[in-house]
């Protein structure tokens, strides 16, 4: 019988079998992991240089980022220089405590960063943050 209950004929099955509840959040929990797999795929490929002394990024910010080939993106959509410059403005004067993470790759030119972050201070933006990965950390050796 269903979950092992021994019943008469007559009487009603009172338990409930949750085999099927299991098999149908498994199925889900692993769909759920295979499409977020592909979303994090889909990011801007930007190769962030190390540092040892970074920190978390703010909640509530905009995300500026600079490709190899020096393109700008913000909040992941490709954006030219103008149009990110009006977007910033905009963020400003509906919040002036906004801030600003620039993800920029470790091979674009050192004078494309500096024009985003004189951008944001010409828009009054002066709360920003340069985004970096942390270092690799070596593989300690078995000691003999």
């Amino acid at each position: 019988m269903a979950g092992g209950a021994q019943t008469d004929d007559d009487e009603l099955i009172t338990a409930i079998n949750v085999t099927p509840l299991v098999d149908i959040v498994l199925v889900l929990l692993i769909v759920l992991m295979v499409t977020s797999s592909y979303l994090v795929n889909k990011a801007i490929n930007v190769e962030l240089p190390k540092a040892a002394t970074g920190e978390a990024a703010p909640t509530k910010s905009l995300a500026i980022s600079i490709d190899s080939e020096s393109k700008l993106y913000l909040d992941g959509s490709a954006i030219e220089a103008l149009a990110l410059q009006a977007k910033i403005r905009q963020a400003y004067t509906e919040d002036p405590e906004v801030k600003a993470i620039i993800s920029a790759d470790g091979r674009v030119q050192h004078a494309k960063v500096v024009s985003v972050i004189d951008m944001l201070r010409k828009e009054k933006v002066t709360k920003f943050a340069i985004n970096t990965s942390p270092p690799d950390t070596p593989k300690s050796e078995p000691k003999p």
